[in-house]
């Protein structure tokens, strides 16, 4: 299967997972995994949420963010991969001055 993100309408979502400003994304969900393009403006942030049922994997592709992870601050650089196993809380925060970049995939375990 592909899956081509530029045939996928981009949509805006507020205040992602209670975070800031907006998420904007092009998603790919099948019912049970999601993989997904997104971009963060300055001062946006993906909430602070707990994976249950699942894990996360981001791959930064431009800028530099901070993860919150298990409560502590991580540096995020582009090139870099932040992985979320199962039980585990974070979020993603550009706390930078530039648009942040990122892909990523929630498989459902």
């Amino acid at each position: 299967m592909i899956i081509d993100f530029k045939n996928i309408e981009e949509a805006s979502l507020p205040n992602f997972k209670g975070g800031e400003k907006s998420l904007e994304a092009r998603m790919f969900f099948d019912g049970k995994n999601r993989i997904f393009t997104a971009r963060l403006q300055p001062g946006a942030s993906i909430g602070l949420h707990t994976h249950d049922t699942s894990s996360e994997i981001i791959f930064l592709t431009k800028g530099h963010a901070h993860v919150l992870y298990n409560g502590e601050m991580i540096e995020l650089h582009e090139g870099q991969c932040h992985y979320c196993a199962k039980g585990n809380t974070h979020s993603l925060i550009n706390d930078s001055a530039e648009e942040v970049q990122f892909t990523a995939v929630v498989p459902e375990q």
